[in-house]
């Protein structure tokens, strides 16, 4: 007797087929800005989205459990909300550029996500509260955040050194010709001139198509402030989860805290973060600095988040 694949699993499939897609569509809009690409990817990643909140919704309605309380269900929610996060700050702030690597790595951990497939599982008795609909949510949302505001800090950090590489490399003649790093004969035709990578403007001027490419990017300023409004949405969303974690803690344990692994390495990601937001105020951490205090955050998310629950056993441990 042949058997059906079940809505969910289909509704998964279809959203990594959509993300992965999308994702290469959005990376050969990033090395080649036809707009083509950016017109088929947009689509297919608000597609992939949509399936996977209907997979999350389908599960739920067919297992009755909550789908949030395993890492299949975890990573899942991590995909798409930082798929949904990108999607809401690439139309606000024309972040496509960027869609490549934030739906490529949403891709990843989503088919990561169905190495961990359990089944239809009753959850342990001390995650049977109505604080699993709270906490996780809003845990895995910061998440997602912070990887978006990961992949931009990666370009703002590649255009910045890039910018450096040129200022102390020799200018060939025709760059000189062009205005040997000086902006001000670049505001011709499509050139866009960037005040705070004049090197990579004028090396666009001269033909180099590197330099030309990077141009096309938003400025370093600009990206530093996406950074930051990022991470303004990441911080508080790991504020409350770490708060309605606590509370969730003191239900089922007895205590509010208790320095479990899980607990100390999410607190030392909210200290990380609010230093970044912190130092973001000064003008001489501002810039450089900052981002690469943003790119190490993540990295101690992800610590959080695999690490943590992997290979450290505590009350988190998803190899308990």
């Amino acid at each position: 007797m042949q058997q059906h694949m079940p809505l969910d699993a289909v509704l998964m499939v279809i959203a990594i087929g959509a993300y992965v897609i999308s994702a290469l569509a959005l990376l050969g809009y990033f090395f080649s800005r036809e707009e083509w690409l950016k017109h088929l990817g947009i689509p297919l990643a608000i597609a992939g989205v949509a399936a996977q909140i209907a997979q999350l919704v389908a599960r739920w309605e067919i297992t009755h459990i909550w789908p949030l309380l395993n890492l299949y269900g975890s990573l899942s929610l991590f995909s798409v909300v930082s798929v949904g996060i990108f999607i809401y700050f690439a139309y606000r702030y024309k972040l496509w550029f960027a869609g490549g690597f934030v739906v490529g790595l949403a891709a990843l951990f989503l088919a990561y996500a169905t190495t961990w497939y359990e089944g239809a599982m009753p959850a342990v008795p001390s995650l049977q509260s109505y604080w699993a609909k709270i906490h996780v949510p809003l845990v895995v949302a910061s998440y997602g955040a912070f990887m978006v505001a990961f992949v931009v800090s990666a370009m703002y950090l590649l255009k910045y050194y890039y910018e450096q590489r040129l200022a102390t490399a020799p200018a060939p003649a025709n760059l000189a010709m062009a205005g040997g790093g000086s902006s001000a004969n670049l505001n011709t035709g499509e050139m866009r001139v960037r005040l705070d990578s004049p090197n990579i403007a004028a090396a666009a001027a001269a033909g180099n198509a590197t330099a030309y490419w990077f141009n096309t990017m938003p400025s370093l300023a600009q990206l530093d402030i996406l950074v930051y409004r990022v991470v303004a949405v990441g911080l508080p969303l790991l504020t409350l989860g770490i708060i309605t974690g606590a509370m969730w803690a003191h239900e089922a344990w007895g205590a509010y805290w208790q320095w479990d692994p899980k607990e100390t390495a999410a607190l030392f990601s909210w200290i990380v973060y609010a230093i970044y937001m912190h130092l973001h105020t000064r003008s001489a951490w501002r810039g450089v600095r900052s981002t690469w205090i943003s790119a190490v955050g993540f990295l101690t998310i992800m610590f959080c988040y695999f690490g943590v629950n992997l290979w450290i056993s505590g009350l988190h441990s998803y190899k308990m």
